[in-house]
């Protein structure tokens, strides 16, 4: 019984500890058209977002790639270790 207990309690933090999810979304088009320039900005945070600092705005990003007319932004995380560590990240295109 001790290892059967041992065994659900190890099985139960490594479902936690491995599972990740990633998506990515758009989030705006003007009705500029598609650049050749592409801004990145993009930042982690720790502990289910307790810690940590992350500029990902659409500013940042649009900084970043010297854009000053933005055509798309899209946006997304990835989660790691059950959330424990997530990564955000903003795209911006344009001229």
């Amino acid at each position: 019984m001790k290892k059967f207990i041992i065994v659900l309690t190890a099985m139960a933090v490594m479902s936690v500890m491995v599972g990740c999810a990633s998506i990515t979304v758009p989030v705006a088009a003007t009705t500029n058209p598609v650049g050749s320039k592409v801004g990145k900005a993009s930042g982690v945070v720790l502990f289910f977002n307790l810690m940590g600092k992350a500029d990902v705005s659409i500013q940042e990003a649009a900084k970043n790639g010297g854009i000053t007319q933005i055509s798309t932004v899209d946006t997304g995380s990835i989660r790691w270790f059950g959330g424990l560590f997530t990564s955000y990240h903003t795209t911006v295109t344009g001229e």
